[in-house]
């Protein structure tokens, strides 16, 4: 289903890009109008600058969720619901900003994702997984003009930490260095985002074949259309031969002024911290208040 889902991937990219390079775009490109929007909301005390998506999905089916009676005894494995709610919310705050009258600026980023058993009455409805991601990032915005039409718009350097805050067995973490490259060619964008694992100590590393499933990066493509934003996501499919990677397809559409609908389809390993090494496909619907672009 991956390789599929990666043929369906490159034919959405030439398409993008084809549209792009036919077009002749005269307006702010969708990376530009996002900073711009974030630029705007900085400097006012109450609010909140969008950070990675924010999503509401309360009907999320996921076709391997028996796997986690290996991991949590207080929920039987014939108790588990397939269906089930998913939630992310994601924001940063600026630390400094144009240091030294520089395109460079320092950033606190949070996102938390969690997954709520919401259906399951029977147990009382728990949280059955939710993962807490910190993060401390410099930002350097700075636009260059490369071939066949490309900008280069940004990087970050980044140190994240994610975990899922719970005790052994059930406690995953791991931290690490990453960076993010934005290239543009119109309203098609792709980000670049390498990252290196921090080492622990065999005592401390609850999960130390992490790397075996996560890779080494991730590359994300969006496109922006008539107010339709389509994301797809690669992490270690090319590293792993497609045995041990992950595919995500994210549509963010409009239905209402202050909120979008939002699609989510998920195959491969590490759709949370506590199935890094499960296998599962997971598709769920709901409504978003931000998203990339």
């Amino acid at each position: 289903m991956r390789l599929l889902f990666s043929l369906i991937i490159c034919l959405f990219s030439a398409f993008a890009i084809a549209a792009e390079t036919a077009a002749t775009i005269s307006e702010e490109s969708a990376v530009d109008q996002r900073i711009a929007q974030e630029k705007s909301t900085q400097a006012l005390r109450f609010s909140i600058t969008p950070h990675k998506p924010t999503y509401l999905l309360p009907i999320t089916f996921n076709n391997n969720i028996q796997s986690y009676h290996v991991y949590n005894n207080d929920i039987a494995q014939d108790k588990q619901q397939q269906f089930e709610a998913k939630f992310q919310f994601s924001f940063k705050m600026p630390i400094l900003t144009d240091i030294a009258e520089i395109p460079l600026s320092v950033y606190f980023g949070y996102t938390q994702v969690s997954f709520w058993q919401a259906y399951n009455s029977g147990n009382s409805s728990p949280f059955r997984e939710t993962n807490y991601e910190p993060e401390v990032f410099a930002v350097w915005h700075k636009s260059k003009e490369l071939a066949y039409g490309w900008n280069f718009k940004l990087a970050t350097f980044n140190l994240t930490h994610q975990s899922n805050g719970q005790s052994e067995p059930l406690s995953r973490s791991w931290n690490r260095i990453e960076s993010n490259l934005i290239f543009e060619k119109g309203n098609f964008t792709l980000a670049v985002n390498p990252w290196y694992r921090l080492e622990e100590s065999a005592s401390d590393d609850d999960n130390p074949d992490l790397l075996d499933y996560y890779g080494h990066g991730k590359m994300r493509a969006t496109y922006k259309t008539d107010n339709n934003v389509f994301t797809i996501t690669s992490r270690n499919n090319l590293e792993s031969g497609f045995r041990k990677g992950a595919l995500e397809f994210d549509w963010s559409f409009p239905i209402h002024k202050r909120v979008r609908g939002y699609f989510q389809l998920f195959t491969g390993y590490g759709n949370s911290l506590i199935e890094y090494n499960e296998d599962t496909t997971t598709i769920g619907l709901g409504i978003s208040v931000t998203d990339w672009l």
